[in-house]
């Protein structure tokens, strides 16, 4: 039978089903891979948290789930949250989940801008954001799919000068985009990209993410996962003995640290809306990444399938 992780969400697995079936038990906040932000030195997990499935409204029912997940993010060390005004309703559900845990002064907050009509809009839309989130500060703003990103950046240099956004950056999850991506980051200063990256999806790596480093830019990958398809794939096969060698217990864990092990990369942020999401994900934020030669063998089992 293939599980996907949708299935995994709908069968409802706990933490201790997951620690039955190999998951590692959970170190303390101390012991987590951090990687440094190139700009300023300051480091961040390895592992943050994607909220484009916090969208939930008023649901109390459903805003109970997320937030039993995000006081678990919370308690493992996390710190990094990205979301975006797109992702419907996250950004006041997180707002008023982080006020109600009480943990802002501990988390690095993103969001991003996607306005087209203008500086004065992209103005007033981060205000909205810094409403909803319930904070006067955000540590890093980005332009969403570069998304008039001529008059999006300058305003997003604005809110940095002034002390209100610690880092900017732009992002895509769209290959389409790469060629005109590479040219922004060329001609850009940047703090951080956010880029698709993952066994499935790996033209990345080809000129971006080693542009990346050579502009000294943080690296945010999204869609680790490739859009969950990749757990289709896997199906119920069993991990490999040798993904032990990196710390590595389950799919989640062996795909997030294929895309962490690249040289480039900073942090993945998947999505997480169950504490059993949580708990496996941060399986990768434990132990060792994978090297050049290691990476190389997960790229070859995972085209053998």
């Amino acid at each position: 039978m293939k599980i996907s992780r949708r299935d995994f969400s709908k069968a409802g697995l706990s933490a201790l089903s997951l620690a039955a079936i190999g998951a590692p038990a959970m170190a303390g906040p101390e012991h987590l891979l951090r990687k440094p932000i190139p700009s300023s030195g300051e480091t961040v997990p390895v592992i943050g948290l994607g909220t484009n499935r916090y969208g939930v409204g008023d649901d109390a029912a459903k805003r109970a789930v997320l937030k039993e997940s995000l006081a678990r993010f919370h308690a493992l060390g996390g710190t990094v949250i990205d979301t975006a005004p797109m992702y419907r309703s996250s950004e006041v559900v997180l707002g008023d989940l982080i006020a109600d845990l009480g943990i802002r002064d501990d988390l690095f907050i993103a969001t991003k801008v996607d306005e087209d009509a203008g500086g004065d809009a992209t103005h007033a839309q981060i205000k909205e954001s810094m409403r909803r989130l319930k904070t006067d500060t955000l540590d890093l703003l980005q332009v969403h799919n570069l998304i008039a990103w001529q008059d999006a950046l300058p305003v997003l240099r604005e809110w940095k000068q002034e002390g209100k956004v610690r880092y900017i950056g732009i992002t895509t999850s769209r290959a389409r985009q790469y060629e005109e991506f590479e040219k922004i980051m060329r001609q850009e200063e940047l703090d951080f990209i956010q880029i698709n990256y993952s066994l499935e999806q790996r033209e990345a790596a080809r000129r971006i993410l080693p542009l990346a480093v050579d502009r000294g830019m943080a690296v945010m990958i999204n869609r680790a996962f490739g859009g969950g398809r990749i757990f289709q794939k896997v199906g119920d096969q069993p991990l490999p003995e040798w993904a032990k060698d990196f710390g590595c217990n389950s799919w989640a864990q062996f795909l997030l640290n294929y895309a962490l092990g690249h040289p480039a990369a900073t942090l993945s942020i998947p999505g997480m809306t169950k504490v059993h999401h949580v708990d496996d994900n941060f399986g990768a934020a434990h132990g060792n990444l994978p090297d050049a030669a290691q990476r190389k063998r997960q790229e070859a089992l995972f085209d053998a399938l």
